[in-house]
């Protein structure tokens, strides 16, 4: 894993309107460094989605500052800025019928010159190298979702956003995807920021922000940050944190 910096990807006070009246982001500030792998944790329309939709661009903020290495997101061509980073949203299902290796190929689309990184590569990093003429069509949720990511590496990104990726999918490919994006950080150095609002998986990554009502009400490791109080405040739920002699955590409802 290639070591925390600052400054990837920094908020500096942000307020985002989707009407006239009060934000919906409000007065946001956070800085994310390099090789960091980091969740969202919040209830439903608790704003993760516009907070990883400002990051990557798709909106603009109303007041404050997104910057992308240190430079303002605003200030990016389209295809440079998706050489840096790469988004997920939460619904991405592509019904025509194109294969594995011809989506895949679509990352392909910022580059003039070609990268190292072939179309098999990237099916052979997430697995899918027998799988490349298949039709999308015919896959797996978490297949689908393992080629999306498989379309990002090619794309090049050294920043990952995923809004939700694990929603509706078996808990075999939650923790196959998990695996995945672990390793990807770990051999080559991404970071990653993932929107989700299952508890307990949230205490499987380094760094968590927890998101309340436009704002994050709390941010920092998880055995810090998730407590009775926190996911009480959050979720409005109440649940016991459990912790094994071992230092295992888990969530009991």
């Amino acid at each position: 894993m290639s070591s925390v910096s600052d400054g990837i990807l920094e908020f500096g006070d942000i307020n985002f309107f989707y009407e006239r009246g009060t934000p919906f982001i409000k007065d946001m500030s956070f800085s994310i460094g390099n090789g960091e792998f980091i969740g969202l944790l919040g209830a439903n329309g608790s704003g993760k989605s516009t907070i990883l939709k400002l990051a990557s661009g798709l909106l603009n903020a109303s007041a404050g500052d997104v910057s992308l290495w240190g430079k303002p997101i605003v200030s990016y061509k389209n295809k440079d800025r998706a050489k840096l980073l790469s988004y997920l949203p939460q619904v991405l299902d592509i019904n025509i019928p194109y294969t594995v290796k011809e989506l895949v190929g679509m990352g392909l689309y910022p580059y003039d010159i070609m990268p190292e990184l072939t179309v098999d590569d990237a099916l052979e990093m997430v697995g899918l190298q027998e799988k490349a003429g298949a039709l999308i069509t015919n896959l797996s949720g978490g297949e689908r979702r393992r080629v999306y990511i498989a379309m990002t590496l090619l794309q090049g990104a050294g920043l990952l956003l995923l809004d939700e990726p694990l929603a509706n999918l078996d808990i075999k490919y939650q923790i196959e995807l998990l695996r995945l994006l672990k390793k990807l950080r770990e051999k080559r150095g991404i970071t990653v920021v993932m929107a989700l609002h299952e508890i307990n998986i949230a205490l499987q990554f380094d760094r968590i922000m927890l998101i309340k009502e436009g704002a994050v009400i709390g941010n920092g490791t998880p055995d810090i940050i998730m407590t009775e109080g926190s996911i009480k405040k959050a979720f409005d739920v109440d649940v016991d944190i459990m912790r094994e002699s071992s230092g295992e955590v888990y969530i009991k409802y």
